[in-house]
């Protein structure tokens, strides 16, 4: 699940030094978020997968989540609400520890990725554009603008956060030596499926 401390960064286990870009870095795996204050390079790899940038342009506070519906069950309510419990809580559990870090929810911008249709075994709806079709109609909900957005496609994205300007750098992988991508997001989806048959999701509010 989200787990959270309460300092000037969330959730970040997998720090690095990024050579390329020559600074220090975090990447998020599907289920994680991470929040900051300092010019901490984020990174994620999103197959159907979407993330969300959320950033304060006054004050440089800025964060990033990945995350999954688990159903890709396209009727109204039943499966579709439980499912789309998820979304919700990735989005104000990283809404929220951005106003903890000083950040004011009127000022705050989004730009959003993935949701690409690369996962097999979807009959109904691609569960990509279900992620996609939830990230922008909660935004909107939340009157919070989206500045830039790259959904949908066929590809699997890497997404390169700055949170000091804003800027985001996305790579679409067109070609994949491995199945990592889709390892990590067919067993996030299983989990996340047998989470919502055994219990409830907490929502975290302030």
């Amino acid at each position: 699940m989200f787990n959270f401390e309460v300092n000037n960064s969330h959730l970040a286990p997998n720090r690095y030094y990024d050579r390329y870009f020559d600074c220090e870095a975090v990447k998020i795996l599907p289920g994680e978020y991470f929040a900051t204050t300092q010019n901490t390079l984020i990174v994620t790899v999103l197959g159907s997968c979407v993330s969300v940038c959320l950033r304060d342009p006054v004050l440089g506070i800025a964060g990033m989540n990945h995350f999954l519906l688990p159903s890709d069950n396209c009727h109204q309510g039943g499966e579709t609400s439980a499912s789309a419990r998820y979304g919700v809580y990735a989005m104000e559990i990283l809404i929220n520890h951005l106003l903890k870090l000083g950040a004011n929810k009127s000022r705050l911008e989004a730009k959003v990725f993935g949701g690409g249709n690369v996962l097999e075994g979807f009959t109904t709806v691609n569960v990509g554009e279900r992620n996609a079709e939830f990230v922008q109609e909660y935004l909107t909900m939340e009157r919070i603008p989206i500045i830039a957005a790259d959904l949908l496609d066929i590809y699997p994205r890497k997404v390169y956060f700055f949170p000091e300007t804003g800027k985001v750098l996305v790579k679409k992988i067109k070609k994949i030596n491995n199945t990592t991508i889709f390892d990590r997001e067919s067993e996030y989806k299983l989990k996340l499926r047998s989470q919502d048959n055994s219990g409830d999701v907490e929502l975290f509010n302030e």
